[in-house]
């Protein structure tokens, strides 16, 4: 599908990529890994065409297509969400209007005889067929149902794209990109904006409608889901294994050590050799021994041992000052922004030294309620800080607040007093900022060196309370591992908003829910919540009721349990006969496809004749007839995605 060959990379005399070659071939789904800085997106931006390597070819076949999803990227606010995915099929709808052009040439024309006439009639039929096989009957509901995998409610549909954030405008191009259907997909950290539903979601598509993918993502969970083969650029080289993340880290740990012991037994062989040499060079008898070893040392190939990059984040979060027992306590704390009620009666009470998550679909309130303990915003209800508690606060856009034009130094040293100032250079190194690396601007640093340099602000005073929103976006994989290790062993509070559910597995001992307007308390990890929900998804429990009419059955059946019963049986009653009439419409439907399509067979044979292309009456059904077919085909694909959508 793509071929790299020969690439280099250098910027003022340093060399990013260094003379690397691989192909990607279709079926693949390769994880493009490697430290913050290496090079991942650059790569992935020569891939697409969007930037020039110093040297070296990247070879596509011809008519391959490239669909390329930046970390960051611009979308035209005077459309809506719909209206945005649909331009994914702007190339059908043209093809579209070519065949209703061509249609009411023949119509119009009479010189059914001549050359050019059939020449219309065969470049309408291959457009007939190119658009049958394309789907295009169909692309309203590949659009519902990628925009709903992805998040998004058919309420936000008819949405203008400028009143969503940055994540959300992210998803709106995901998706877009996903309906073109490209023989390539290059993607650079798709899952940042992502919940952890819709990022399964995308794993189930990436896994059974791909091509050919390289993505760059830090969630291990989700590479070793997808991902089937592992580039790592690793001081400007690439290790190429075709196997996941995981079973990749295993393997070249194993050859490492492999290549150790090799390297060990031939540099004994290489000694004992070279000892003989010396001690029997003069010595008559042993002459041609000694020559003999010479000549074996010369034809010695030396093994050689991987590099590794021993630049590591140094992470430790300093001692923390005692809080009281309970940092955070919170009685019915409600949030509403006009009409919309974001949640209510949030209560709950944090414990010292507690580890907790916030999961669930953006915009159904963590970062508020995160708001509401730093004090930030309004809200009804009573929420009372610990004795002593001091709180450090990494926000979800905290790298994008940086100011571009100061350098790593300027920063940090912006916000830091009194003896700390004198350690700024010690803290810059240990976040991987030592030597010439502090004087670079923040302009030019990458997704991750911005975390890091936004996360530095957290170590500049002692807090016992820390609140991290998506600490773990643009972090590299190695970064993340040192993370969670200082948060695991910070002897303060914890409170975790992520979707990563590698990085909160052994982290966090409590997991708070957020969804339909209420915050649900789970004791356990995140994989024990996770097994929790499939379980709950598998008794359907999540009945297509709305949340207003679940939350009441749900205080209903904590007071009356033989009301509840009875209620679950008339929903589950009433469920079921939705879907029989469902089934009932698609079976009538798909007859009158059928139908249809018998009728089209017959006068597609009669079109073929003489006398049949000159009944223009004839053909003035056939093309009626074919309208009518893909209003039913319409109907049908809206039908049985209402059916999917209703089963589970």
């Amino acid at each position: 599908m793509l071929s790299i060959e020969n690439l280099s990379v250098e910027f003022g005399g340093f060399t990013l990529l260094d003379n690397i070659s691989f192909v990607l071939n279709r079926n693949e789904r390769v994880a493009l890994t490697g430290k913050n800085g290496a090079g991942k997106s650059t790569l992935l931006k020569i891939m697409a065409g969007l930037q020039k390597p110093t040297k070296g070819n990247v070879s596509v076949p011809k008519d391959a297509t490239i669909g390329y999803l930046p970390q960051q990227m611009k979308l035209n606010d005077s459309r809506t969400v719909f209206e945005e995915a649909s331009l994914a099929f702007d190339h059908l709808k043209k093809m579209e209007r070519d065949l209703e052009y061509l249609h009411n040439q023949l119509a119009e024309r009479t010189d059914y005889e001549s050359e050019a006439y059939h020449k219309i009639i065969e470049r309408a039929t291959d457009l007939q067929e190119l658009l049958q096989m394309s789907g295009i009957h169909n692309f309203e509901a590949e659009i519902e149902k990628t925009l709903l995998g992805l998040g998004f409610k058919r309420a936000d549909f008819n949405r203008p794209t400028g009143e969503f954030s940055g994540g959300w405008r992210m998803r709106i191009e995901l998706a877009k990109i996903l309906l073109q259907a490209p023989d390539v997909l290059l993607l650079d950290e798709p899952t940042n904006h992502l919940d952890i539903e819709s990022i399964q979601w995308l794993e189930n598509f990436l896994s059974t409608h791909a091509n050919a993918v390289m993505l760059v993502s830090h969630d291990r969970a989700f590479l070793d889901a997808v991902t089937n083969r592992t580039i790592e650029i690793l001081l400007g080289d690439i290790h190429d294994y075709k196997v996941n993340y995981s079973r990749y880290v295993e393997l070249r740990k194993e050859r490492r050590e492999q290549q150790i012991r090799a390297f060990e037994n031939q540099q004994k062989q290489i000694k004992d050799t070279e000892e003989f040499i010396e001690r029997f060079r003069y010595k008559p008898t042993k002459s041609n021994q000694v020559q003999s070893r010479i000549k074996q040392l010369e034809k010695i190939e030396r093994i050689e041992i991987d590099e590794v990059d021993n630049s590591r984040l140094n992470l430790k979060f300093p001692p923390s000052p005692r809080s009281g027992s309970y940092p955070v306590i919170m009685e019915d704390i409600s949030k509403s922004y006009g009409d919309h009620l974001v949640f209510k009666n949030v209560t709950l009470t944090i414990e010292r030294g507690e580890k907790i998550a916030f999961v669930g679909k953006n915009g159904e309130g963590k970062s508020t309620l995160v708001k509401c303990i730093m004090n930030e915003i309004d809200f009804e209800g009573n929420l009372t800080h610990g004795h002593n508690v001091k709180i450090g606060y990494f926000a979800q856009n905290q790298a994008q607040m940086l100011n571009e034009e100061r350098t790593v130094f300027e920063t940090i040293d912006d916000v830091a007093v009194g003896d700390i100032r004198t350690k700024i250079r010690d803290i810059l190194g240990a976040f991987m900022f030592g030597g010439e690396a502090s004087d670079k601007k923040v302009k030019v640093l990458s997704g991750g060196e911005r975390s890091r340099l936004a996360m530095i602000r957290l170590l500049l005073e002692p807090v016992n309370l820390l609140i991290l929103d998506e600490p773990t976006n643009h972090l590299d994989l190695a970064s993340k591992d040192v993370l969670k290790k200082a948060i695991r062993e910070f002897d303060g509070t914890a409170i975790i908003v992520s979707h990563d559910r590698d990085f909160l597995d052994g982290l966090v001992n409590k997991v708070y829910e957020f969804g339909g307007g209420r915050v649900t308390e789970h004791i356990g990890g995140i994989y024990d919540y996770l097994s929790k929900k499939k379980l709950e998804s598998l008794q359907q429990l999540e009945l297509s009721v709305s949340t207003t009419q679940s939350s009441d059955l749900s205080e209903k059946a904590e007071q009356n349990t033989e009301t509840s019963n009875k209620l679950s049986y008339l929903i589950q009653k009433e469920q079921n006969r939705k879907q029989r009439k469902l089934e009932r419409e698609i079976e009538e439907v798909e007859d009158n496809i059928e139908n249809l399509e018998t009728e089209i067979s017959t006068l597609e044979a009669e079109l073929a004749t003489p006398e049949g292309a000159a009944d223009t009456e004839k053909l003035q059904k056939y093309l009626e007839t074919k309208k009518q077919l893909e209003g039913f085909m319409s109907k049908w694909e809206k039908l049985t995605l209402e059916l999917e959508n209703f089963i589970r």
